[in-house]
């Protein structure tokens, strides 16, 4: 695991907690959602999207019918960071809002 100094030791213990899964390397943290259909993944993204751009901080993701695969880092820095930390939160708030959705699991990627 690359440990990006304490910022990203702490960066990746918090996201952690939360539930997403750290990459290999430790640069990067992955998480999966699991929707009913497309449709309420899509309004999902949708909303994530505009959350990332309030925060200037934008996901890796890949999406597949219903399955949302997100990435967090920060690639100016070279690994996960308090944007990373700040982008979760508002991701977990926005899958917390959604009505239509199964329970996420967590995958590495």
């Amino acid at each position: 695991m690359d440990d990006r100094g304490a910022e990203g030791s702490a960066a990746r213990a918090a996201l952690v907690a939360r539930g997403w899964t750290p990459t290999d390397d430790g640069r990067a943290v992955t998480r999966t959602f699991v929707f009913v259909d497309f449709a309420a993944c899509f309004a999902f993204m949708t909303a994530v999207a505009a959350a990332a751009e309030e925060l200037a901080h934008h996901p890796d993701w890949s999406q597949a019918y219903g399955t949302l695969t997100v990435r967090l880092t920060t690639h100016d820095a070279g690994g996960l960071t308090a944007r990373d930390v700040a982008l979760a939160d508002a991701i977990t708030a926005r899958w917390a809002a959604c009505q239509d959705v199964t329970t996420p699991t967590t995958s590495r990627t």
